[in-house]
């Protein structure tokens, strides 16, 4: 099938050590995850003055979403003696992981209105293994397996009916017939076989994924079946996102192999120096467990209770610790760099409540990991624009909506679910979903009652602009009338809930890796007291997030002055092409 389908990211040798030159202090850590990732690290006296007057850092993490969570605890876990404080503007931890348990009369289901479910690929889906083994909840997770329906049965929605994507499961012949037979896929077949051809791009610096995908293929494979994927995972324009950011081996494998098909045959893959160093970590680990194993070997793995889950038990740790302080309804208003007895260091007013705290409106921290969203950050920094480059990063609304059917045989396929492509005829879609998830095949387990789960998801980059959107009642009959016209389901739901996420999903548009390799300069005059971590910046899914926390909490450990969270966007870590036994 098509070369860009089966793309994807791989690890390298390990990095270049920190310099000789430095002078360093070991600082303690325990073993985490089986590997001391941070063990015998060095944190540089020169970067961190404060040791040499046995004052412990003090960390401000601003955000308590999973990110901000993980941020926490990694720091409790490896830096035990320094002081942490957790910000949270909202009264409840998660972010947008957020699992509610519904009552349906004899029992209850799980809706989910965040992600549902993760994928444990390498590296960063094994990062939050290690994670989940860190934390005791091997035994409260719930595998799919490649040889589930919802593994291989994936649908997009067109023109009018539900079209199974080629893949694992299907019969050559059933591939082949559905090929020639479907208009979802005209002219597929030779726009793969002529790509090769195609020249490479000239002297740009990154273009769309429509216009990508429109140049090396064709326009209505980029409509009809890539703008479906990204609607299922950015909610996004694919004429808008950034291919450089999103789909970087496609990029790199255009002028490294001179075409993605010829990338893919030859084994072309992307190396990350900071890759290599979890590979050289995993390398010395001691071996995982059976069920870290088989989660490993599975489609997608979840928890009993629902994503949240892991937000739950990473609050309940913070809690236990007696270094880390937690501030819910606690919102930071302003953040500023200075200079304390000739010390860098942060200082930030936070109100609670609509009061300020403490009383003089001030607190002062040695280092700041700011996990909320780009343009927040940029809102809180002073001087006021200081860093306006991270204001540019938009993000979409999107609508959730859980329904519950008493009846398990509800509806006419079993899978995944399916998506809904950009080029749908509006009467087809008028509601402007983006894909419905068939939670009972997806999630199986969680519930305590038989029946069918789904979830519509509405809105996205086709909602850009709005000042208003549907209320809840709206959205549960805009949802109720998709399946109704694509699955013939008619029937009144048992239970119902609706959630309206704003702003819940950055969009790296195009030229994203360079605003944030400039963002990068910007932060380096913070002396490394501010770092980001989170989707704002390299990743919008929960392992994307689970891994920047890892990796900024390293950063902090090695000490360097210049690390700022966005080290991966620049030459010196920037993900470098190799070819297979080259």
């Amino acid at each position: 099938m098509l070369a860009w389908v089966s793309a994807q990211r791989t690890s390298a040798s390990a990095s270049k050590a920190l310099t000789k030159r430095r002078r360093h202090q070991l600082v303690y850590s325990r073993p985490v995850n089986g590997h001391d990732f941070l063990h015998q690290r060095a944190l540089a006296t020169r970067d961190l003055p404060f040791q040499s007057h046995q004052v412990y850092p003090n960390f401000a993490v601003l955000g308590g979403g999973i990110t901000g969570l993980a941020s926490a605890y990694y720091l409790a876990q490896q830096l035990p003696k320094a002081r942490i404080t957790l910000f949270e503007g909202s009264p409840r931890l998660g972010g947008w992981l957020h699992s509610k348990q519904i009552d349906v009369g004899t029992g209850s289901v799980v809706f989910e209105q965040g992600p549902r479910t993760l994928r444990p690929s390498r590296p960063n889906g094994w990062v939050t293994l290690d994670l989940v083994r860190d934390l005791a909840l091997e035994d409260q997770v719930l595998m799919t397996s490649k040889e589930s329906v919802a593994a291989q049965n994936r649908f997009i929605y067109f023109p009018d009916h539900l079209v199974r994507l080629p893949g694992p499961g299907s019969s050559i012949w059933n591939i082949v017939y559905s090929i020639f037979t479907e208009s979802l896929f005209k002219n597929m077949l030779s726009a793969s076989l002529t790509e090769i051809t195609k020249p490479v791009r000239g002297n740009i610096d990154d273009e769309s994924i429509g216009s990508f995908i429109s140049r090396r293929y064709k326009p209505i494979l980029a409509d009809n079946i890539v703008s479906a994927g990204i609607h299922g995972i950015y909610a996004g324009d694919i004429y808008q996102l950034s291919v450089r950011s999103i789909m970087p081996f496609l990029w790199a494998a255009e002028t490294a192999a001179r075409s993605v098909t010829a990338g893919v045959a030859g084994g072309w893959s992307l190396h990350s120096p900071q890759d290599a160093v979890l590979e050289a970590e995993w390398a010395k680990a001691i071996p995982a467990s059976d069920t870290i194993k088989a989660i490993k070997n599975s489609s997608v793995f979840t928890f009993k209770k629902g994503i949240g889950q892991l937000a739950d038990r990473l609050e309940a740790k913070l809690r236990e610790s007696a270094n880390v302080t937690i501030r819910l309804k606690t919102r930071v208003d302003e953040l500023q760099l200075e200079q304390m007895n000739g010390v860098p260091s942060m200082t930030l007013v936070a109100r609670s409540d609509g009061e300020s705290f403490p009383q003089s409106g001030q607190e002062t921290f040695t280092h700041v990991i700011s996990t909320v969203s780009s343009k927040t950050l940029d809102s809180i920094v002073r001087p006021k624009s200081s860093l306006s480059i991270l204001s540019q990063t938009p993000s979409v609304t999107v609508m959730v909506v859980n329904l519950y059917y008493s009846n398990p045989s509800i509806l006419p396929a079993r899978g995944f679910g399916y998506l809904l492509p950009r080029s749908l005829a509006f009467d087809q879609n008028p509601e402007r979903a983006l894909g419905v998830v068939f939670d009972s095949d997806a999630t199986i387990g969680q519930d305590e009652m038989p029946g069918t789960k789904v979830t519509v998801m509405l809105g996205g980059h086709w909602w850009d602009g709005w000042v208003a959107y549907p209320d809840e009642e709206q959205g549960a009959r805009m949802a109720k009338a998709i399946l109704k016209r694509h699955l013939g389901v008619a029937e009144e739901p048992r239970a119902v809930h609706v959630g309206l996420q704003k702003e819940c999903i950055p969009q790296y548009t195009v030229g994203h890796h360079f605003r944030m390799t400039q963002a990068h300069e910007v932060l380096k005059k913070f002396n490394g007291r501010l770092r980001v971590a989170g989707n704002s910046y390299n990743g919008v899914g929960l392992n994307d997030c689970v891994r920047s926390a890892r990796d900024v909490v390293m950063g902090l450990a090695e000490g360097w002055n210049e690390k700022t969270g966005l080290e991966g966007f620049t030459k010196e870590y920037a993900p470098i092409m190799r070819q297979k036994n080259g």
